[in-house]
């Protein structure tokens, strides 16, 4: 009977396998190798796994094959194409070596011989063609000679998922996207399992900002911050094929490939070769091809993604166990532990033979102090794998789970998520104390006080890390992020470079050393190193958007380059760089069509010939060293005293020099308000002669460091703001223009950020572009913006119960009137409560009385919650910035610039009283009330806001000489008021009593003359971290 049974599920085997339903047939091999170990059942695992591409499952059955037969060749070759999938070519060196002398020694199949022999030769000679080739055949083997009439062969060369399309192949060994207008590129993300339009990404806590007419987006804060970054969908082209083995060949252009613009695609197609994955039109094929995805996605950290790949699985086939154990184990690294162990009992439910599956969910209930229960679940996955050393080992540390060092830092990593900071660190130190040499302990508690803002700390942990091993590479890097956040950047490159020689391939290092070389003015290396990020073949996506990234960072440091020895009034990336560029930057995506429609900037080559870019060395002069320590004691006034915010020396010098030209412009500008208010007549006739300077000076930008990215042709203009006359009057100098002075300086002093005006922004602006700030992701609690969770549910109770409905994320009104919901939400205690009580995703704005139009109230910020996953939500607030809405907030900021103007202008113009200026303080703040509100920037609204605020005050002789209140974000402060009073009365408590009547800075030297040309600013701010 039981060879009856064996017989049959040999033939379903040969069955699965002709018709490449991989997962299926490892299904079936899990069953036979938990009855009976044969080394036949074993390496035809490892086959199956290995057209999956799932490379360290090869590894590990190879290992165990080995182990029952060391002579075995077949298992020499497949272990080394899988450690040289994962890049670990010297090792596969060795495997190979390895196998070839026990081929020696033992009779073997003369093919497998000479395969290996060839693999060997190939590899010394560093050609890797052939590692992605097959040159032989490898044989799925069976114990019997002939299954179902005949052997089950495979030949890898036709079914390998990541063999090379035949007709493609010549000496290179490279692959290259070749991105053609034609070609129909997917980089949608997915969110909830859905299609997201293509001009929307993933966003991680702190990503660019996005259109907003659905709540299914994700996108960049509005404040500043230069965080993870975001993932980019797999690229997927799809063509024709003339192979007779296939019906339809899907071109698979991994992540590991660079990409090729358009104007080197003809280059690209006589010396590159692109990877083509055979894949056949049956379903089963296809979902064996996502499940591998959604594998490697979870291998990467992309958790979300993976999930959503995973879903879509299940959705066709809920009784899938590969899918739950995959997704399962997704959940295990968000930490949803609960849906985790779920899934893992699900998978076992439909296949009790699924090792993986018993022990993965023994791992959860551990991580859940479920001990008695995980040790019964390692025990059961031990029958599966009974001399498996990782499995007993786990099984072990959960028996003296007191000395389980890697229990107490991932339970300090979970702990740190959900807002537990002192037990987090209690935990780290726990693991610690079992083992100080434990690597990824001081990893994780060096993130976890850079997250807290102590970065004397995180340092400590670092030198630690590097006295233990001075070739940790992720040490360096650590570091590097460190000092970069903290405005250190030639201390960062130093890292960086210390980084790079351990680990050159490592593109985080290397795009993070490049803007760290934009950003202090050294160019040529910059642009190098981003070349470099563009040439290296990665192996994630995440990864791949950096390549990305680092596409557009060249460009702009190019731009800049070609403005080095101009004035800095004329670096105007909002007038000079075409919108449709500006766009996919901030949206972080793939530059295709913006290389196919926007010029690109000159060669550095051209910029050093023109002359354009003259080194600048800071000479210090007396003028300078007294404005640069001016600067430094103003700009340290912005640092927000809360968690999540490093100390930034380059930024608070930034905005000392920003808020002392804003002072110095708007000064003149009122000086002249003042005399025109004096002498009427005399004013007016003057008037027409300034509104022609005016008109001259504010004429369209061009970029005249070449062609480059200033527009879609090479005759279209841009004008931009912040270009004023010298003499203007406050009629002349819009608002914009104000702070237009903040915001190039922010976009100076930090170059990878992309801050830019949104009405500048492509066509799209039309659809609506907005910003996103999370409180909290899933079930984890962001560490910047959390603390601001309860007044935020408040407001949105407000609102709600005032207005009576919400909207849905289709922008339906959802009312809630009826069967007391109204009063329910009343008593509702969280987002999950308020979720439940609306039944579905929802947003709900909050409102801004109006100044200028009596009655009127302006739409302020969106306050949304979003399902994510069983337990998880986004709660965060997202601002909209459409043409309309756009329209209302500039007649709001001219009457608030105007009010401003009015009342410092009048009977107390130049007064030195304090009293008396208080319709001045009060009009300030109402101005940067409506700033917060309208948040008119891709990023960096927060900070430009905060600079225009103390450039003001300073223009009116007041200045700030306190520090802000621990805990208190002023945006936030705004965007959660409804009114502009309540929120001028709830700052005047801690600004004003820190206000004092100061005339000095008008002996500052003039900014615009001191630092002239943008190289000299550049230099300056460079010079903080000397």
């Amino acid at each position: 009977m039981a060879t009856s049974a064996a017989t049959s599920q040999r033939a379903e085997l040969a069955k699965h396998c002709s018709s490449k339903e991989w997962s299926k047939a490892i299904r079936i091999l899990d069953s036979l190798v938990s009855q009976n170990a044969s080394i036949q059942d074993i390496w035809n695992r490892a086959f199956c796994y290995s057209q999956l591409e799932l490379h360290k499952h090869v590894i590990k059955d190879c290992d165990r094959a080995l182990q029952l037969d060391f002579s075995l060749l077949q298992a020499y070759i497949l272990k080394g194409r899988a450690l040289s999938a994962l890049g670990r070519k010297a090792d596969a060196l060795l495997v190979w070596e390895h196998g070839y002398e026990q081929a020696q020694h033992h009779s073997s199949d003369l093919r497998h011989l000479l395969e290996i022999e060839e693999l060997l030769t190939t590899a010394k000679q560093g050609n890797e063609n052939v590692l992605h080739e097959a040159h032989g055949s490898i044989m799925l083997q069976s114990e019997s000679d002939s299954l179902s009439n005949g052997n089950v062969i495979e030949n890898k060369k036709q079914d390998n998922l990541g063999a090379e399309d035949e007709s493609c192949t010549n000496n290179d060994d490279k692959s290259v996207i070749l991105l053609k207008s034609a070609d129909k590129v997917d980089l949608e993300s997915k969110l909830n399992g859905e299609d997201r339009e293509s001009n929307k990404f993933d966003g991680q806590v702190n990503g660019s900002p996005d259109v907003i007419d659905k709540l299914s987006y994700n996108s960049e804060s509005c404040n500043d911050s230069s965080d993870a970054s975001e993932s980019c969908e797999k690229v997927f082209t799809n063509s024709s094929e003339s192979s007779k083995s296939a019906d339809v060949t899907e071109i698979r252009t991994k992540t590991s490939n660079k990409f090729v613009f358009t104007h080197e695609k003809h280059e690209a197609r006589k010396n590159k070769k692109s990877g083509v994955a055979r894949v056949s039109k049956t379903k089963s094929i296809s979902v064996d091809f996502r499940l591998s995805r959604g594998i490697a996605e979870v291998n990467e950290g992309n958790y979300g993604h993976a999930i959503s790949l995973f879903d879509q699985i299940l959705k066709e086939d809920p009784a899938y166990p590969e899918a739950l154990i995959g997704r399962g184990t997704a959940y295990a690294f968000k930490r949803e532990l609960d849906s985790a162990i779920a899934d893992f009992t699900k998978a076992i439910q439909f296949n009790p033979s699924a090792g993986e599956a018993w022990k993965r969910r023994g791992q959860a209930r551990a991580a859940l102090g479920e001990f008695v229960e995980a040790i019964e679940d390692l025990t059961r996955a031990l029958d599966f794998e009974s001399n498996s050393a990782d499995i007993l080992h786990e099984r072990a540390c959960v028996q003296l789970d007191c000395d389980n060092k890697s229990a107490y830092t991932y339970l300090g990593l979970s702990l740190s998520s959900i807002g537990e900071y002192k037990k987090a660190e209690e935990a780290h130190l726990k693991a610690l104390k079992l083992d100080r040499h434990f690597l990824e302990a001081w990893a994780h508690l060096t993130q976890f006080y850079q997250e807290l803002s102590n970065p004397a700390k995180a340092q400590e942990c670092l030198s630690q890390v590097i006295q233990i091993d001075g070739r940790f590479a992720r040490a360096y890097h650590l570091r590097g992020l460190l000092f970069h956040a903290m405005g250190e950047h030639r201390k960062a490159i130093k890292d960086l470079t210390m980084g790079l020689t351990i680990d050159g391939a490592n593109i985080e290092c290397l795009y993070l050393r490049a803007s760290c070389y934009h950003a202090v003015g050294q160019y040529k290396e910059a642009i190098k190193d981003y070349d470099a990020a563009l040439d290296l073949e990665l192996d994630s996506m995440d990864k791949f958007v950096l390549q990305c990234l680092a596409f557009y960072q060249k460009e702009i440091a190019l731009y800049t380059a070609s403005k080095f020895s101009s004035e800095f009034c004329w670096f105007d990336i909002d007038g000079d760089i075409d919108p449709l560029f500006k766009e996919y930057w901030c949206k972080r995506l793939h530059p295709k069509n913006v290389c196919e429609k926007v010029y690109r900037q000159p060669p550095l080559r051209e910029s050093l010939r023109k002359g354009k870019l003259r080194k600048q060395e800071l000479a210090l002069t007396k003028q300078k060293i007294s404005l640069i320590q001016a600067a430094d004691s103003i700009g340290k006034k912005i640092q927000y005293d809360c968690p999540g915010f490093l100390p930034n020396r380059r930024q608070h010098r930034m905005a000392g020099f920003a808020a002392i030209e804003i002072a110095q412009k708007v000064s003149k500008a009122w000086r002249s308000l003042k005399a025109e208010l004096k002498c009427p007549n005399k004013g007016n006739s003057r008037y027409g002669k300034r509104a022609r300077r005016r008109e001259i000076l504010n004429m369209a930008s061009q970029n005249r460091g070449g062609a480059g990215c200033s527009t879609s042709t090479a005759m279209e203009t841009s004008t931009s703001y912040g270009i004023v006359d010298e003499r203007s009057s406050s009629r002349s100098m819009s608002w914009q223009d104000v702070y237009t002075l903040a915001v190039r300086w922010r976009q100076i002093s930090e170059p990878c950020d992309p801050v830019v005006w949104v009405n500048k922004l492509s066509e799209e602006f039309n659809s609506g572009f907005g910003s996103h700030t999370p409180m909290i992701l899933g079930q984890a609690k962001v560490v910047r913006y959390f603390p601001n969770y309860e007044r935020t549910l408040d407001i949105a109770k407000t609102v709600i119960k005032e207005r009576t409905y919400v909207y849905s994320k289709t922008d339906q009104i959802i009312h809630l009137l009826k069967d007391g919901k109204l009063e329910e939400v009343v008593h509702a205690k969280s987002c999950s409560d308020l979720y439940n009580i609306v039944g579905e995703d929802f947003w709900s704005a909050t409102w801004c009385n109006s100044t200028a139009f009596e009655g009127k109230q302006l739409e302020g910020t969106r306050i949304t919650i979003v399902k994510m996953g069983e337990h998880g939500f986004d709660f965060s607030i997202r601002t909209p910035c459409t043409p309309a809405r756009w329209g209302d907030y500039d007649a709001e900021m001219t009457m608030a610039w105007e009010t401003l103007c009015n009342a410092y202008c009048g009977e107390n113009y130049g007064s030195t009283d304090f009293d008396a200026l208080e319709n001045v303080r009060d009009a300030i703040l109402r101005m940067t009330y409506y700033w917060y509100n309208f948040m008119p920037l891709s990023r960096g609204s927060a900070v430009v806001g905060l600079v225009v605020m103390l450039g003001l005050l300073l223009a009116a002789n007041m200045e700030f000489t306190g520090s802000l209140p621990q805990g208190l974000q002023v945006d936030w402060e705004a965007i959660l008021n409804l009114d502009p009073d309540s929120f001028v009365d709830s700052v005047k408590s801690w600004l004003y009593p820190s206000l004092k009547v100061n005339t000095s800075w008008k002996d500052y030297p003039d900014v615009a003359s001191t630092f002239s040309t943008t190289g000299s600013v550049v230099a300056a701010l460079s010079s903080s971290d000397d």
